[in-house]
Protein backbone atom coordinates (compact mmCIF):
# COMPACT_ATOMS: atom_id res chain seq x y z
CA UNK A 1 0.00 0.00 0.00
CA UNK A 2 1.50 3.37 -1.00
CA UNK A 3 1.14 6.56 0.98
CA UNK A 4 0.83 9.85 -0.94
CA UNK A 5 4.02 10.68 -2.74
CA UNK A 6 5.17 14.23 -2.49
CA UNK A 7 8.24 16.40 -2.54
CA UNK A 8 9.58 16.87 0.97
CA UNK A 9 12.26 18.96 2.61
CA UNK A 10 15.28 17.86 4.62
CA UNK A 11 16.52 15.13 2.28
CA UNK A 12 13.07 13.58 1.93
CA UNK A 13 11.94 12.26 -1.40
CA UNK A 14 8.94 10.02 -0.96
CA UNK A 15 7.15 7.78 1.47
CA UNK A 16 6.02 4.29 0.50
CA UNK A 17 4.35 1.92 2.95
CA UNK A 18 5.06 -1.57 1.64
CA UNK A 19 2.49 -4.24 2.36
CA UNK A 20 1.72 -7.49 0.62
CA UNK A 21 -2.05 -7.06 0.33
CA UNK A 22 -4.53 -7.42 -2.45
CA UNK A 23 -5.79 -4.22 -4.15
CA UNK A 24 -9.22 -4.57 -2.53
CA UNK A 25 -7.59 -4.70 0.89
CA UNK A 26 -5.60 -1.59 0.12
CA UNK A 27 -8.81 0.35 -0.60
CA UNK A 28 -10.32 -0.85 2.66
CA UNK A 29 -7.21 0.17 4.55
CA UNK A 30 -7.41 3.71 3.19
CA UNK A 31 -10.99 4.02 4.38
CA UNK A 32 -10.09 2.52 7.75
CA UNK A 33 -7.35 5.09 8.21
CA UNK A 34 -9.85 7.94 8.26
CA UNK A 35 -12.21 6.25 10.71
CA UNK A 36 -9.32 5.15 12.89
CA UNK A 37 -7.91 8.63 13.26
CA UNK A 38 -11.32 10.07 14.10
CA UNK A 39 -11.98 7.33 16.65
CA UNK A 40 -8.61 7.79 18.30
CA UNK A 41 -9.22 11.50 18.76
CA UNK A 42 -12.48 10.76 20.56
CA UNK A 43 -11.29 7.91 22.75
CA UNK A 44 -7.57 8.42 23.36
CA UNK A 45 -7.12 4.66 23.32
CA UNK A 46 -3.63 3.19 23.44
CA UNK A 47 -1.98 -0.14 22.78
CA UNK A 48 0.75 -2.53 23.89
CA UNK A 49 3.13 -4.30 21.50
CA UNK A 50 6.21 -6.47 21.15
CA UNK A 51 9.26 -5.79 18.97
CA UNK A 52 11.99 -8.15 17.81
CA UNK A 53 15.10 -7.90 15.65
CA UNK A 54 17.76 -10.36 14.47
CA UNK A 55 20.99 -10.14 12.50
CA UNK A 56 23.35 -12.90 11.38
CA UNK A 57 27.09 -12.74 11.99
CA UNK A 58 29.86 -13.87 9.65
CA UNK A 59 29.60 -14.32 5.91
CA UNK A 60 26.46 -13.25 4.09
CA UNK A 61 24.30 -14.76 2.69
CA UNK A 62 23.88 -16.54 5.99
CA UNK A 63 22.89 -20.16 6.50
CA UNK A 64 20.62 -19.02 9.32
CA UNK A 65 16.94 -18.60 8.50
CA UNK A 66 16.57 -15.08 9.87
CA UNK A 67 12.87 -14.82 9.03
CA UNK A 68 12.20 -18.04 10.95
CA UNK A 69 14.18 -16.76 13.94
CA UNK A 70 12.14 -13.56 13.95
CA UNK A 71 8.88 -15.46 13.56
CA UNK A 72 9.69 -17.66 16.56
CA UNK A 73 10.72 -14.57 18.50
CA UNK A 74 7.34 -13.00 17.75
CA UNK A 75 5.52 -16.17 18.78
CA UNK A 76 7.19 -15.82 22.18
CA UNK A 77 5.91 -12.22 22.31
CA UNK A 78 2.39 -13.10 21.15
CA UNK A 79 1.01 -12.38 24.63
CA UNK A 80 1.87 -8.71 24.04
CA UNK A 81 -0.51 -8.48 21.10
CA UNK A 82 -2.72 -10.73 19.04
CA UNK A 83 -4.28 -8.34 16.58
CA UNK A 84 -1.62 -7.83 13.92
CA UNK A 85 1.99 -8.72 13.16
CA UNK A 86 4.66 -8.21 10.56
CA UNK A 87 8.24 -8.93 9.53
CA UNK A 88 10.63 -6.92 7.35
CA UNK A 89 13.98 -8.35 6.23
CA UNK A 90 17.01 -7.11 4.30
CA UNK A 91 19.62 -9.05 2.38
CA UNK A 92 22.16 -6.40 3.31
CA UNK A 93 23.18 -5.42 -0.21
CA UNK A 94 20.36 -3.28 -1.60
CA UNK A 95 19.22 -0.16 0.23
CA UNK A 96 16.20 0.43 -1.99
CA UNK A 97 13.84 -2.33 -0.92
CA UNK A 98 13.07 -4.63 1.98
CA UNK A 99 11.10 -7.84 1.98
CA UNK A 100 7.93 -7.19 3.98
CA UNK A 101 4.97 -9.30 5.05
CA UNK A 102 2.41 -8.07 7.57
CA UNK A 103 -1.29 -8.03 8.24
CA UNK A 104 -4.12 -8.55 10.69
CA UNK A 105 -4.27 -11.74 12.72
CA UNK A 106 -2.17 -14.08 14.82
CA UNK A 107 1.37 -14.96 13.83
CA UNK A 108 0.45 -18.59 13.18
CA UNK A 109 -2.13 -17.53 10.58
CA UNK A 110 -0.09 -14.77 8.96
CA UNK A 111 3.13 -16.64 8.26
CA UNK A 112 3.26 -19.84 6.23
CA UNK A 113 5.87 -21.49 4.04
CA UNK A 114 5.13 -19.26 1.06
CA UNK A 115 5.33 -16.00 2.99
CA UNK A 116 8.49 -17.09 4.80
CA UNK A 117 10.25 -17.89 1.50
CA UNK A 118 9.67 -14.29 0.41
CA UNK A 119 11.37 -13.00 3.56
CA UNK A 120 14.91 -14.05 2.70
CA UNK A 121 17.51 -11.91 4.40
CA UNK A 122 20.52 -11.59 6.67
CA UNK A 123 18.81 -9.26 9.10
CA UNK A 124 15.28 -8.27 9.93
CA UNK A 125 12.82 -6.87 12.44
CA UNK A 126 9.34 -7.91 13.52
CA UNK A 127 6.37 -6.60 15.44
CA UNK A 128 3.26 -7.96 17.13
CA UNK A 129 0.49 -5.68 18.25
CA UNK A 130 -2.86 -5.31 19.82
CA UNK A 131 -4.92 -2.16 19.84
CA UNK A 132 -8.27 -0.98 21.04
CA UNK A 133 -11.08 -0.24 18.62
CA UNK A 134 -9.53 3.15 17.92
CA UNK A 135 -6.37 1.76 16.38
CA UNK A 136 -7.42 -1.35 14.50
CA UNK A 137 -6.73 -1.80 10.81
CA UNK A 138 -4.15 -2.89 8.28
CA UNK A 139 -2.94 0.68 7.93
CA UNK A 140 -1.36 0.55 11.39
CA UNK A 141 0.39 -2.81 11.02
CA UNK A 142 4.13 -2.74 11.62
CA UNK A 143 7.03 -2.74 10.82
CA UNK A 144 6.53 0.63 9.17
CA UNK A 145 8.69 1.17 6.08
CA UNK A 146 9.68 4.48 4.51
CA UNK A 147 11.95 5.28 1.58
CA UNK A 148 14.42 8.14 1.78
CA UNK A 149 17.13 9.44 -0.52
CA UNK A 150 19.49 7.21 1.49
CA UNK A 151 17.47 4.05 1.06
CA UNK A 152 14.75 2.20 2.90
CA UNK A 153 14.20 2.38 6.65
CA UNK A 154 11.97 0.01 8.63
CA UNK A 155 10.79 0.68 12.16
CA UNK A 156 8.90 -1.24 14.84
CA UNK A 157 7.71 0.52 17.97
CA UNK A 158 6.44 -0.44 21.41
CA UNK A 159 4.99 2.39 23.45
CA UNK A 160 3.07 5.62 22.98
CA UNK A 161 4.55 9.04 22.32
CA UNK A 162 3.27 11.22 25.13
CA UNK A 163 3.89 14.42 23.16
CA UNK A 164 2.83 13.08 19.78
CA UNK A 165 0.72 16.13 18.92
CA UNK A 166 3.57 18.62 19.32
CA UNK A 167 5.94 16.30 17.47
CA UNK A 168 3.37 15.86 14.72
CA UNK A 169 3.11 19.63 14.31
CA UNK A 170 6.90 19.92 14.05
CA UNK A 171 7.14 17.18 11.40
CA UNK A 172 4.30 18.68 9.36
CA UNK A 173 5.94 22.12 9.61
CA UNK A 174 8.98 20.67 7.84
CA UNK A 175 6.82 19.87 4.84
CA UNK A 176 6.59 16.15 5.59
CA UNK A 177 3.30 14.45 4.77
CA UNK A 178 1.76 11.91 7.15
CA UNK A 179 -0.68 9.30 5.92
CA UNK A 180 -1.84 7.89 9.28
CA UNK A 181 -2.18 8.85 12.94
CA UNK A 182 0.34 6.14 13.81
CA UNK A 183 3.12 7.05 16.21
CA UNK A 184 5.35 4.69 14.26
CA UNK A 185 4.98 6.65 11.04
CA UNK A 186 5.62 9.84 12.99
CA UNK A 187 8.83 8.42 14.43
CA UNK A 188 9.99 7.13 11.05
CA UNK A 189 9.39 10.48 9.39
CA UNK A 190 11.16 12.29 12.24
CA UNK A 191 14.21 10.10 11.66
CA UNK A 192 14.19 10.84 7.95
CA UNK A 193 14.66 14.54 8.63
CA UNK A 194 18.30 15.51 9.16
CA UNK A 195 18.87 17.77 12.20
CA UNK A 196 19.88 21.28 11.16
CA UNK A 197 23.03 21.24 13.33
CA UNK A 198 24.34 17.90 11.96
CA UNK A 199 26.66 17.76 8.95
CA UNK A 200 25.98 14.86 6.61
CA UNK A 201 28.47 15.47 3.80
CA UNK A 202 29.59 11.83 3.98
CA UNK A 203 26.09 10.37 4.20
CA UNK A 204 23.33 10.17 6.81
CA UNK A 205 24.31 10.19 10.47
CA UNK A 206 21.61 7.87 11.79
CA UNK A 207 22.73 7.90 15.46
CA UNK A 208 22.58 11.72 15.39
CA UNK A 209 19.12 11.59 13.86
CA UNK A 210 17.97 9.11 16.50
CA UNK A 211 19.44 11.29 19.25
CA UNK A 212 17.64 14.31 17.81
CA UNK A 213 14.33 12.43 17.90
CA UNK A 214 14.99 11.27 21.48
CA UNK A 215 15.60 14.85 22.58
CA UNK A 216 12.24 15.81 21.09
CA UNK A 217 10.36 12.83 22.54
CA UNK A 218 11.73 11.56 25.88
CA UNK A 219 9.06 8.84 26.26
CA UNK A 220 7.56 6.32 25.80
CA UNK A 221 9.11 3.87 23.36
CA UNK A 222 11.36 0.98 22.60
CA UNK A 223 12.37 0.90 18.95
CA UNK A 224 14.04 -1.43 16.51
CA UNK A 225 15.15 0.38 13.35
CA UNK A 226 16.49 -1.49 10.34
CA UNK A 227 18.65 -0.04 7.58
CA UNK A 228 20.30 -1.89 4.70
CA UNK A 229 22.89 -3.76 6.80
CA UNK A 230 22.36 -2.85 10.45
CA UNK A 231 19.77 -2.58 13.17
CA UNK A 232 19.49 0.10 15.84
CA UNK A 233 17.90 -0.77 19.18
CA UNK A 234 16.65 2.28 21.06
CA UNK A 235 15.07 2.74 24.48
CA UNK A 236 13.63 5.99 25.79
CA UNK A 237 15.57 7.94 28.40
CA UNK A 238 13.22 6.89 31.20
CA UNK A 239 13.46 3.20 30.32
CA UNK A 240 9.68 3.05 30.40
CA UNK A 241 9.30 0.20 27.91
CA UNK A 242 11.47 -2.94 28.01
CA UNK A 243 14.15 -3.96 25.49
CA UNK A 244 16.97 -6.49 25.78
CA UNK A 245 19.81 -8.04 23.78
CA UNK A 246 20.46 -11.74 23.18
CA UNK A 247 23.28 -13.71 21.60
CA UNK A 248 22.56 -16.55 19.17
CA UNK A 249 25.08 -19.26 20.03
CA UNK A 250 26.10 -22.35 18.02
CA UNK A 251 23.84 -25.36 18.42
CA UNK A 252 26.56 -27.35 20.18
CA UNK A 253 27.26 -24.59 22.72
CA UNK A 254 26.76 -25.49 26.37
CA UNK A 255 24.23 -23.97 28.70
CA UNK A 256 26.69 -22.22 30.99
CA UNK A 257 28.46 -18.91 30.49
CA UNK A 258 28.60 -18.31 26.74
CA UNK A 259 30.45 -15.00 26.88
CA UNK A 260 33.49 -16.45 25.10
CA UNK A 261 31.50 -18.43 22.55
CA UNK A 262 31.52 -16.91 19.04
CA UNK A 263 28.12 -15.53 18.09
CA UNK A 264 26.12 -16.89 15.17
CA UNK A 265 23.98 -13.78 15.42
CA UNK A 266 22.41 -11.19 17.69
CA UNK A 267 18.81 -10.50 18.63
CA UNK A 268 16.97 -7.70 20.35
CA UNK A 269 13.53 -8.15 21.88
CA UNK A 270 10.91 -6.58 24.12
CA UNK A 271 11.31 -9.62 26.38
CA UNK A 272 13.88 -12.36 26.81
CA UNK A 273 11.30 -15.15 27.13
CA UNK A 274 11.82 -16.41 23.59
CA UNK A 275 15.62 -16.49 23.57
CA UNK A 276 16.15 -20.12 24.54
CA UNK A 277 13.68 -21.36 21.92
CA UNK A 278 15.77 -19.76 19.14
CA UNK A 279 19.13 -20.83 20.55
CA UNK A 280 19.94 -17.44 22.04
CA UNK A 281 21.21 -16.44 25.47
CA UNK A 282 20.22 -13.35 27.39
CA UNK A 283 23.05 -10.79 27.44
CA UNK A 284 21.70 -7.60 28.96
CA UNK A 285 19.06 -4.90 28.75
CA UNK A 286 19.31 -1.90 26.50
CA UNK A 287 19.85 0.86 29.05
CA UNK A 288 17.53 3.88 29.28
CA UNK A 289 18.51 6.42 26.62
CA UNK A 290 20.91 3.99 24.94
CA UNK A 291 21.29 3.62 21.18
CA UNK A 292 22.73 0.20 20.32
CA UNK A 293 23.94 -0.66 16.83
CA UNK A 294 23.80 -4.32 15.75
CA UNK A 295 25.82 -5.36 12.70
CA UNK A 296 27.27 -8.56 11.28
CA UNK A 297 30.37 -7.99 13.43
CA UNK A 298 28.52 -7.63 16.75
CA UNK A 299 26.82 -4.92 18.77
CA UNK A 300 28.04 -1.66 20.27
CA UNK A 301 26.72 1.37 22.07
CA UNK A 302 26.87 4.35 19.75
CA UNK A 303 25.29 6.94 22.02
CA UNK A 304 23.48 7.45 25.32
CA UNK A 305 20.94 10.24 25.70
CA UNK A 306 20.71 11.32 29.32
CA UNK A 307 17.50 12.30 31.03
CA UNK A 308 17.43 15.34 33.34
CA UNK A 309 19.33 14.85 36.61
CA UNK A 310 16.22 15.41 38.70
CA UNK A 311 14.29 12.66 36.89
CA UNK A 312 14.44 9.00 37.91
CA UNK A 313 14.20 5.96 35.68
CA UNK A 314 10.54 5.02 35.17
CA UNK A 315 10.30 1.40 34.02
CA UNK A 316 6.64 0.41 33.77
CA UNK A 317 5.85 -1.54 36.94
CA UNK A 318 2.79 -3.02 35.23
CA UNK A 319 5.15 -5.15 33.11
CA UNK A 320 5.86 -7.13 36.30
CA UNK A 321 2.20 -7.21 37.30
CA UNK A 322 0.53 -8.30 34.09
CA UNK A 323 2.07 -7.92 30.67
CA UNK A 324 5.35 -9.79 30.68
CA UNK A 325 5.71 -13.56 30.48
CA UNK A 326 6.89 -15.13 33.72
CA UNK A 327 10.21 -16.36 32.32
CA UNK A 328 11.31 -12.93 31.07
CA UNK A 329 14.13 -11.08 32.80
CA UNK A 330 13.87 -7.40 33.75
CA UNK A 331 16.45 -5.53 35.81
CA UNK A 332 18.40 -8.72 36.46
CA UNK A 333 15.50 -10.70 37.91
CA UNK A 334 12.89 -13.06 36.55
CA UNK A 335 9.33 -11.79 36.39
CA UNK A 336 8.06 -15.01 38.02
CA UNK A 337 10.23 -14.37 41.08
CA UNK A 338 8.82 -10.87 41.50
CA UNK A 339 5.26 -12.14 41.22
CA UNK A 340 6.02 -14.81 43.79
CA UNK A 341 7.29 -12.10 46.13
CA UNK A 342 4.15 -10.03 45.51
CA UNK A 343 2.12 -12.97 46.81
CA UNK A 344 4.27 -13.24 49.94
CA UNK A 345 3.87 -9.51 50.57
CA UNK A 346 0.13 -9.75 49.96
CA UNK A 347 -0.24 -12.32 52.75
CA UNK A 348 1.64 -10.04 55.16
CA UNK A 349 -0.66 -7.15 54.32
CA UNK A 350 -3.99 -9.00 53.95
CA UNK A 351 -4.09 -12.37 55.75
CA UNK A 352 -7.28 -14.40 55.99
CA UNK A 353 -8.30 -17.78 57.42
CA UNK A 354 -8.89 -20.27 54.63
CA UNK A 355 -8.57 -23.90 53.59
CA UNK A 356 -6.90 -23.46 50.21
CA UNK A 357 -5.19 -20.76 48.13
CA UNK A 358 -5.69 -20.68 44.40
CA UNK A 359 -5.38 -18.34 41.45
CA UNK A 360 -7.03 -16.98 38.39
CA UNK A 361 -4.69 -18.61 35.87
CA UNK A 362 -2.18 -17.93 34.67
CA UNK A 363 -0.69 -14.55 35.56
CA UNK A 364 -2.08 -14.81 39.10
CA UNK A 365 -0.53 -18.23 39.73
CA UNK A 366 2.96 -17.14 40.79
CA UNK A 367 1.53 -14.69 43.34
CA UNK A 368 -0.82 -17.41 44.63
CA UNK A 369 2.14 -19.73 45.24
CA UNK A 370 3.86 -16.92 47.14
CA UNK A 371 0.74 -16.30 49.23
CA UNK A 372 0.44 -20.02 49.98
CA UNK A 373 4.10 -20.40 50.97
CA UNK A 374 4.07 -17.38 53.23
CA UNK A 375 0.77 -18.33 54.90
CA UNK A 376 1.30 -22.08 55.09
CA UNK A 377 -2.10 -22.63 53.49
CA UNK A 378 -2.27 -25.35 50.83
CA UNK A 379 -2.27 -24.30 47.18
CA UNK A 380 -4.76 -26.07 44.92
CA UNK A 381 -6.04 -25.41 41.44
CA UNK A 382 -9.73 -24.52 41.31
CA UNK A 383 -10.14 -23.14 37.79
CA UNK A 384 -9.59 -25.04 34.56
CA UNK A 385 -8.67 -22.69 31.74
CA UNK A 386 -9.55 -22.98 28.09
CA UNK A 387 -6.23 -21.98 26.55
CA UNK A 388 -7.74 -21.11 23.18
CA UNK A 389 -9.54 -17.97 24.30
CA UNK A 390 -7.68 -14.64 24.28
CA UNK A 391 -7.14 -12.25 27.17
CA UNK A 392 -10.25 -10.37 28.28
CA UNK A 393 -8.28 -7.26 29.26
CA UNK A 394 -7.58 -6.47 25.62
CA UNK A 395 -10.95 -7.10 24.04
CA UNK A 396 -12.69 -3.85 23.10
CA UNK A 397 -16.22 -4.20 24.51
CA UNK A 398 -17.67 -5.01 27.93
CA UNK A 399 -20.00 -7.59 26.45
CA UNK A 400 -17.11 -9.48 24.85
CA UNK A 401 -15.20 -9.43 28.12
CA UNK A 402 -18.14 -10.89 30.01
CA UNK A 403 -18.76 -13.51 27.36
CA UNK A 404 -15.04 -14.28 27.39
CA UNK A 405 -15.15 -15.30 31.05
CA UNK A 406 -17.97 -17.75 30.41
CA UNK A 407 -15.88 -19.41 27.72
CA UNK A 408 -12.54 -19.16 29.50
CA UNK A 409 -12.92 -21.13 32.75
CA UNK A 410 -14.40 -24.22 34.27
CA UNK A 411 -14.38 -25.06 38.01
CA UNK A 412 -12.67 -28.08 39.58
CA UNK A 413 -15.58 -28.84 41.90
CA UNK A 414 -13.81 -31.60 43.86
CA UNK A 415 -11.18 -29.08 45.00
CA UNK A 416 -13.75 -26.38 45.75
CA UNK A 417 -16.74 -28.01 47.43
CA UNK A 418 -17.15 -27.00 51.07
CA UNK A 419 -13.86 -25.06 51.13
CA UNK A 420 -12.93 -21.57 52.29
CA UNK A 421 -11.00 -20.30 49.32
CA UNK A 422 -8.54 -17.46 48.79
CA UNK A 423 -8.46 -16.60 45.11
CA UNK A 424 -5.48 -14.54 43.89
CA UNK A 425 -5.65 -12.44 40.75
CA UNK A 426 -2.97 -10.17 39.32
CA UNK A 427 -5.17 -7.09 38.86
CA UNK A 428 -8.69 -5.75 38.59
CA UNK A 429 -9.26 -3.25 35.80
CA UNK A 430 -12.93 -2.78 34.98
CA UNK A 431 -14.26 -5.35 37.45
CA UNK A 432 -16.32 -7.21 34.86
CA UNK A 433 -14.66 -10.60 35.04
CA UNK A 434 -14.10 -11.41 38.72
CA UNK A 435 -17.83 -11.54 39.59
CA UNK A 436 -18.67 -14.34 37.13
CA UNK A 437 -15.64 -16.28 38.35
CA UNK A 438 -16.82 -16.02 41.97
CA UNK A 439 -20.29 -17.17 40.92
CA UNK A 440 -18.71 -20.10 39.09
CA UNK A 441 -16.84 -21.13 42.25
CA UNK A 442 -19.91 -20.76 44.48
CA UNK A 443 -21.93 -22.84 42.04
CA UNK A 444 -19.18 -25.47 42.36
CA UNK A 445 -19.72 -25.54 46.16
CA UNK A 446 -17.21 -23.04 47.61
CA UNK A 447 -18.18 -22.05 51.16
CA UNK A 448 -16.25 -18.76 51.20
CA UNK A 449 -14.43 -16.88 48.45
CA UNK A 450 -11.89 -14.25 49.50
CA UNK A 451 -10.33 -12.21 46.72
CA UNK A 452 -6.75 -10.97 47.00
CA UNK A 453 -5.24 -8.81 44.25
CA UNK A 454 -1.45 -8.96 43.82
CA UNK A 455 -1.23 -5.32 42.72
CA UNK A 456 -2.64 -1.99 43.91
CA UNK A 457 -5.93 -0.63 42.58
CA UNK A 458 -5.71 0.85 39.08
CA UNK A 459 -7.01 4.41 39.32
CA UNK A 460 -5.45 6.47 36.54
CA UNK A 461 -5.17 6.23 32.74
CA UNK A 462 -1.89 5.43 31.05
CA UNK A 463 -0.55 7.68 28.30
CA UNK A 464 2.49 5.52 27.61
CA UNK A 465 1.21 2.47 25.80
CA UNK A 466 -1.08 0.43 28.05
CA UNK A 467 -4.79 0.07 27.47
CA UNK A 468 -6.11 1.90 30.55
CA UNK A 469 -7.97 4.64 28.75
CA UNK A 470 -10.23 6.53 31.18
CA UNK A 471 -10.70 6.90 34.93
CA UNK A 472 -14.42 6.27 34.50
CA UNK A 473 -13.78 2.70 33.31
CA UNK A 474 -11.63 1.78 36.32
CA UNK A 475 -13.68 0.08 39.03
CA UNK A 476 -11.32 1.21 41.81
CA UNK A 477 -12.48 4.80 41.23
CA UNK A 478 -16.08 3.79 41.85
CA UNK A 479 -15.91 1.31 44.73
CA UNK A 480 -13.62 0.82 47.71
CA UNK A 481 -12.49 -2.75 48.52
CA UNK A 482 -15.46 -3.51 50.83
CA UNK A 483 -17.96 -2.14 48.33
CA UNK A 484 -16.29 -4.03 45.50
CA UNK A 485 -16.40 -7.27 47.50
CA UNK A 486 -20.15 -6.90 47.90
CA UNK A 487 -20.52 -5.91 44.24
CA UNK A 488 -18.74 -9.02 42.92
CA UNK A 489 -20.09 -11.41 45.57
CA UNK A 490 -16.85 -12.04 47.50
CA UNK A 491 -16.59 -12.53 51.26
CA UNK A 492 -13.67 -10.09 51.35
CA UNK A 493 -11.36 -8.31 48.94
CA UNK A 494 -7.98 -6.66 49.41
CA UNK A 495 -5.25 -5.22 47.20
CA UNK A 496 -1.48 -5.19 47.53
CA UNK A 497 -0.30 -1.70 48.47
CA UNK A 498 1.83 0.45 46.18
CA UNK A 499 4.60 0.30 48.78
CA UNK A 500 4.28 -3.49 48.91
CA UNK A 501 4.55 -3.78 45.12
CA UNK A 502 7.63 -1.58 44.98
CA UNK A 503 9.12 -3.57 47.87
CA UNK A 504 8.60 -6.83 45.98
CA UNK A 505 10.08 -5.46 42.76
CA UNK A 506 13.19 -4.03 44.43
CA UNK A 507 13.74 -6.75 47.06
CA UNK A 508 16.41 -8.70 45.17
CA UNK A 509 18.65 -5.69 44.63
CA UNK A 510 18.15 -4.44 48.19
CA UNK A 511 18.93 -7.82 49.77
CA UNK A 512 22.08 -8.10 47.68
CA UNK A 513 23.17 -4.60 48.64
CA UNK A 514 23.12 -3.82 44.91
CA UNK A 515 23.77 -0.20 44.09
CA UNK A 516 21.45 -0.67 41.11
CA UNK A 517 18.43 -0.43 43.42
CA UNK A 518 19.28 3.22 44.00
CA UNK A 519 19.49 3.91 40.28
CA UNK A 520 16.30 2.09 39.31
CA UNK A 521 12.89 3.66 39.40
CA UNK A 522 9.46 2.53 38.31
CA UNK A 523 6.50 4.23 36.72
CA UNK A 524 3.47 3.83 38.98
CA UNK A 525 1.36 6.42 37.17
CA UNK A 526 -1.64 4.12 36.69
CA UNK A 527 -1.61 3.46 40.45
CA UNK A 528 -0.66 6.85 41.90
CA UNK A 529 -1.27 9.45 39.19
CA UNK A 530 2.39 10.50 39.33
CA UNK A 531 3.45 10.64 35.68
CA UNK A 532 7.20 10.63 35.01
CA UNK A 533 6.94 13.32 32.35
CA UNK A 534 3.75 15.05 33.40
CA UNK A 535 0.37 14.88 31.71
CA UNK A 536 0.25 15.19 27.92
CA UNK A 537 -1.37 18.63 27.91
CA UNK A 538 1.24 19.91 30.37
CA UNK A 539 4.23 18.85 28.31
CA UNK A 540 6.46 21.48 26.78
CA UNK A 541 9.11 19.28 25.14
Amino acid sequence: MSAPQQQQQQQHVRVVEQQQVEPAEAVTSSMESESISASKELTGLTHECGVFGAIACGDWPTQMDIAHVICLGLVALQHRGQESAGIATSEGKCSKNFNVHKGMGMISTLFNDDSMKKLRGNLGIGHTRYSTAGGSGVVNCQPFVVHTTHGALALAHNGELVNNESLRREVLARGVGLSTHSDSELIAQSLCCAPEDVSELDGPNWPARIRHFMMLAPLSYSLVIMLKDKIYAVRDTYGNRPLCIGKIVPINAGHGNNSDTPADGWVVSSESCGFLSIGARYVREVEPGEIVELSRSGYRTVDIVERPDFKRMAFCIFEYVYFARGDSIFEGQMVYTVRLQCGRQLWREAPVEADIVSSVPESGTAAAHGYARESGIEFAEVLCRNRYVGRTFIQPSTRLRQLGVAKKFGALSENVAGKRLVLIDDSIVRGNTIGPIIKLLRDAGAREVHIRIASPPLQYPCYMGINIPTREELIANKLNPDQLARHVGADSLAYLSVEGLVEAVQLKHRDAGDSKSKATGHCTACLTGEYPGGLPDELSW
